[in-house]
């Protein structure tokens, strides 16, 4: 048999596999077929959840824990990681100020604070990195990103001079921003941030009115949040001379996009670019022989930022054969091999119910990268 290379690239597959984990398993497949073959793996992501995770695995690097203040000023546990170089911070805004965090019936985006998300900010500074990437899905706020940037010394001041305190429903009281005390740290970082959606920050597309409702707000808390919001950027671009009301990604998160822009010179880009920019995937299948990617579900939307078709797409720069496995193929999946994706094959091996697909989902994709491996020597 020949010897060959191998760049594993998957997502992970929701509820029952880290990228990693399904790294491990398509490696664990591939070699009882051929175990010369030599496997690379680059855990994934897309930006949104796993993307700390997948890019501490890809990098060798080590996940740290910090007690933060919650979206409800209640105190959490929350993450962050720092890259294999030392030189990166990874950040889930989620992990601090994540809709998961707040009990159905205590959601409300007119109190909720990104505050523990700019206590993360702040961890990764004390680590001395150079660079930090946050992914800003998942959110329970709407505060413009104010509630985090105050953690980082910045004042929010009403018209008297007093603190305007927490959460979007506040912001109609700014009067002054006072960034005097503002960590100057952040003057000598660079932060990106994985951001896959292009709501300006107000009106009918913005953050209030699209993500609010899933945050707890009524029609009237959307007008209320949606008019402060308006607000807060009038105040950012009178006294810092900065527009962030149309800027595609502003309405992320509650209009913490916005917020990582106005304080912090934040660059929103797609998740899945950085996240092939920070695991060096580039550079690991530059001379690989194909590629092997997945997610838990491909369909249609796959092709719309989603970890395999941006797997697809670096390794046809390469001009790679790229090959996805998946738990569940849905439709439209032509429009995917037009995209880069040469082949999709599913892994459950019969019918099941769902709990048992999770949870015999290691199983299946050693199953799955088997036969993908047979396949291949036939080629050979």
């Amino acid at each position: 048999m020949k010897n060959f290379t191998v760049v594993l690239a998957p997502d992970s597959f929701k509820e029952s596999m880290t990228a990693k984990e399904v790294c491990s398993a398509m490696e664990k497949g591939i070699k009882r077929v051929n175990d010369k073959v030599n496997c690379i793996s680059v855990p994934m992501a897309d930006g949104g959840e796993g993307t700390m995770q997948s890019l501490v695995d890809a990098t060798g690097g080590k996940i740290y824990s910090i007690e933060a203040v919650g979206p409800l000023l209640n105190k959490v546990q929350a993450q962050y990681g720092i890259l294999g170089n030392g030189e990166v911070g990874v950040i889930e805004m989620a992990s601090a100020s994540g809709i998961h965090l707040v009990p159905l019936d205590k959601r409300n985006p007119l109190v909720t604070t990104t505050y523990g998300t700019g206590e993360l900010i702040k961890a990764c500074l004390d680590k001395g990195v150079k660079k930090i990437l946050i992914g800003i899905g998942g959110s329970a706020t709407n505060d413009g990103g104010a509630g985090a940037i105050k953690a980082l010394g910045a004042k929010f001041l009403d018209e008297k001079g007093a603190d305007i305190g927490l959460g979007g429903g506040n912001l109609d009281k700014l009067s002054k921003i006072d960034l005097s005390q503002l960590d100057s740290r952040l003057n000598k970082v660079e932060i990106e941030v994985a951001c896959d959606v292009s709501n300006p920050l107000c009106g009918e597309n913005g953050a209030s009115n699209i993500f609010g409702p899933q945050k707890g707000a009524t029609k009237e808390i959307i007008e209320v949040l949606d008019k402060n919001l308006e607000h807060y950027a009038k105040i950012i671009k009178k006294q810092l001379n900065k527009d962030v009301m149309d800027v595609s990604g502003a309405g992320a998160a509650g209009g913490l996009g916005a917020g990582l822009v106005a304080f912090v010179d934040g660059k929103l880009k797609p998740g899945i670019e950085l996240v092939i920019k920070y695991s060096l995937l580039e550079e690991k299948l530059k001379n690989c022989d194909f590629v092997l990617t997945g997610e838990g579900s491909i369909d249609y939307q796959t092709k719309f930022g989603k970890t395999p078709i941006g797997v697809a797409k670096l390794a046809k720069k390469y001009n790679k054969p790229v090959i996805a496995l998946a738990g569940k193929v849905g439709s439209g999946i032509e429009d995917l091999y037009e995209e880069g994706i040469d082949s999709i094959f599913g892994i459950v091996r019969g019918a099941e119910t769902l709990e048992k697909a999770l949870k015999d989902g290691k199983e299946n994709i050693e199953k799955a990268s088997e036969n993908v491996m047979r396949l291949i020597n036939l080629s050979i």
